[in-house]
């Protein structure tokens, strides 16, 4: 039995900031059980969705030396969906209303938390073959397993994967204070290991340390080896190219299903699409806009940020509303121009634009599900979830061409009749208009082309179990089996 831990700032259903969280809480389950017993270890915030603190069992309590600073550490454990997690409880870190905070703050909790996981290991009596580290928050723990604990004979034999899921957030700090923090020796404070530009690199310490690189695209994986894409660490990804793989990330296709979605008061299928229309009419309803099942209504789930392309959407918004047959249901929250721009666009076009600034697991369930397109304009996106979990309802994508999405996404030819969505591939307002006005075209014109696509999306499979079978391997890989 090879033995997983999987090391996370974050995991659903306990807490979620973004798609770390979506990763880390379903990919678990889809190990072979007969020959991994993967685990999940995640701080115990006071943020944490409440409700699942009465099954939070106390396992013990011990201290941990961060430099000449003594801490408290508990370990709490319970089950989810048949995986074992582990909370590393410590109310002076884990206190406030969301997982981070201010940069100087959460250089010191996530040090904390890699050696007080550590620390854990012999206590709660789990050894594991691999730690598998996700993000810049769990950098540090291959750096101390390493550095610190690599003469102690419980901790020579684990083996570690670092895995990148956006190179843009890095953990970056004065080497000062880290060192201060972290009682890290000074010498690897170098350009080298962890010094990035004069300050220490969390993340560069993962990427250096690690036995293992993955990222969750192939795509995305070729682009952080590039200037473009590789946020100043292109050099140090280069390096280290033949230990870093991409592998696409899943959906749980329990949870997002059109069959059986909780959240949907009528179902469908590949076979049996006449539900969608259903849902596409009570989303128009729900939202105010205008109720016609032959209007195209296009929908976004996401952040709303530059990053995911919105100052294109901001540039052809105008343009699209008052002279395209469109509708568009917009959640999302982020930044004040973009929030500010979807509201002052729904005052103007009430029965066309639909705007909910927040989140809901249930609203994002709907739009999935009703819509007729999903669009997602990323500057980049190291692999996206959004573009497949609107895929598994029969809403086709519209998207740029750049990590992730490239990797999932086929866009349509109207030649030979492939394809389940649309994309463009510059950076550009009117190329997304062009391609926008292409698959209106599509829809309109030529419906049975667009539901052969809709049906092709639909059989996809984007569930865990193929990402599954990639870290299994990459696992055997590392362990010589």
């Amino acid at each position: 039995m090879k033995k997983i831990l999987f090391v996370s700032s974050e995991a659903v259903p306990y807490v979620k900031t973004g798609g770390l969280a979506d990763v880390v809480g379903s990919l678990p389950k889809y190990f072979d059980k007969k020959e991994y017993d993967v685990r999940v270890v995640i701080p115990k915030y006071a943020c944490m969705d409440r409700s699942f603190l009465p099954n939070l069992k106390f396992l013990c309590h011990f201290y941990v030396n961060l430099n000449w600073r003594r801490q408290y550490v508990g370990i709490f454990t319970s089950q989810y969906d048949g995986v074992t997690y582990y909370f590393v409880d410590n109310e002076f870190y884990f206190a406030g209303d969301k997982p981070y905070n201010n940069i100087y703050e959460d250089v010191e909790k996530f040090a904390f938390f890699s050696k007080a996981v550590l620390e854990a290991l012999p206590v709660i009596d789990f050894a594991p073959d691999v730690i598998h580290c996700n993000d810049w928050q769990t950098g540090l723990l291959p750096v101390f397993l390493k550095t610190v604990y690599g003469s102690d004979n419980f901790y020579a034999g684990i083996k570690t994967v670092f895995t990148i899921h956006n190179m843009k957030f890095q953990g970056r700090w004065k080497i000062k204070e880290v060192a201060d923090v972290t009682g890290l020796p000074e010498h690897i404070f170098n350009s080298g290991e962890l010094e990035f530009y004069g300050e220490a690199n969390y993340l560069k310490g993962g990427i250096v340390y690690a036995d293992e690189i993955t990222t969750v695209s192939p795509t995305y994986a070729d682009e952080i080896c590039t200037p473009e894409g590789g946020e100043g660490l292109d050099g140090l990804m280069l390096e280290r190219r033949r230990h870093l793989r991409g592998i696409v990330n899943g959906i749980d296709y329990d949870v997002f299903n059109p069959m059986k979605d909780t959240y949907l008061d009528k179902h469908f299928s590949v076979r049996e699409l006449s539900g969608k229309v259903v849902n596409k009419r009570q989303l128009q309803e729900k939202y105010g806009l205008a109720v016609d099942k032959d209007v195209m209504l296009i929908g976004i789930v996401s952040r709303l940020t530059k990053q995911k392309g919105f100052d294109l959407v901001a540039y052809v918004m105008e343009e699209m509303l008052s002279t395209m047959n469109v509708q568009f249901i917009v959640q999302g929250t982020g930044e004040q121009q973009y929030e500010e721009m979807f509201n002052y666009f729904h005052g103007r076009y009430p029965q066309k634009l639909g705007v909910y600034i927040g989140y809901s697991e249930e609203n994002a369930h709907e739009i999935y599900a009703g819509c007729d397109a999903f669009l997602m304009p990323s500057l980049f996106e190291p692999c996206g979830l959004s573009q497949l979990m609107s895929m598994r309802y029969g809403t086709l994508p519209i998207v740029r061409e750049t990590g992730g999405l490239k990797d999932t996404v086929v866009p349509y030819n109207e030649y030979e009749n492939t394809g389940d969505g649309f994309s463009f591939a510059n950076y550009n307002a009117h190329d997304m208009l062009h391609v926008i006005k292409y698959a209106l075209d599509v829809f309109e014109n030529h419906k049975d082309r667009w539901q052969e696509m809709m049906q092709r999306a639909m059989r996809h499979d984007f569930s865990w179990k193929a990402s599954a079978k990639e870290y299994e391997k990459l696992y055997d890989m590392l362990l010589g089996n």
